[in-house]
C-alpha cells in the first residue's frame, strides 16, 4: 500500500509525507495507526531535491517524515513556519523497531505539528521546536 487515508479516528489531523530515505512500509503502519500518510515515491521524482519535497508538503498541508537532517537545515535557513518536519534520528529506522515511538510522539505533539514544528525523535528522547526556528544565541 503506497497511500492511505485514515484521518480523524484518533483525533490526529496531521498528514505525513514520507521521505524517500524511509521505507514505503511506513505508510501502511501509519495508516493502521490512524494517520494519513503517503510516500514521496507516489508523488514525485525519486531524485527530487529536498526543497521540492518541502514546497509540495507546504502547499498540500503535509508534515514531512524523514531521516534526513537537511529538512531542518532548510527550515532554519528560510525561517519557515510550515511544513512541519518530523525527523527520526536513529541508526535503525526500520518501522518494526521505532514505529511505536514515532506514533506516540505524533499523537502527543499533534497540535504543535498542525501549527508548525520540528519534531526530532531519537531512541532515548523526543524534542520539539516550534516554527519558525530562531537561532539559539
Amino acid at each position: 500500500m503506497a497511500c492511505g487515508r485514515a484521518r480523524g479516528h484518533l483525533g490526529l489531523n496531521v498528514k505525513l509525507l514520507v521521505d524517500m530515505n524511509l521505507s514505503p512500509r511506513w505508510v501502511g503502519i501509519l495508516v493502521e495507526a490512524g494517520i494519513e500518510a503517503v510516500h514521496w515515491s507516489m508523488l514525485g521524482a525519486h531524485n527530487a531535491p529536498d526543497s521540492e519535497i518541502m514546497a509540495y508538503a507546504n502547499v498540500n498541508g503535509y508534515a514531512v517524515l524523514t531521516h534526513d537532517l537537511d529538512f531542518s537545515t532548510i527550515l532554519a535557513a528560510t525561517q519557515g513556519e510550515k511544513p512541519s518536519v518530523v525527523q527520526i534520528r536513529a541508526e535503525d529506522v526500520n518501522p518494526d523497531v521505532i514505529a511505536k515511538q514515532v506514533i506516540a510522539a505524533l499523537r502527543q505533539m499533534a497540535t504543535e505539528l498542525e501549527d508548525g514544528a520540528l519534531l526530532t525523535i531519537e531512541p532515548n528522547r523526543t524534542r520539539l521546536r516550534v516554527l519558525p526556528l530562531q537561532s539559539r544565541s
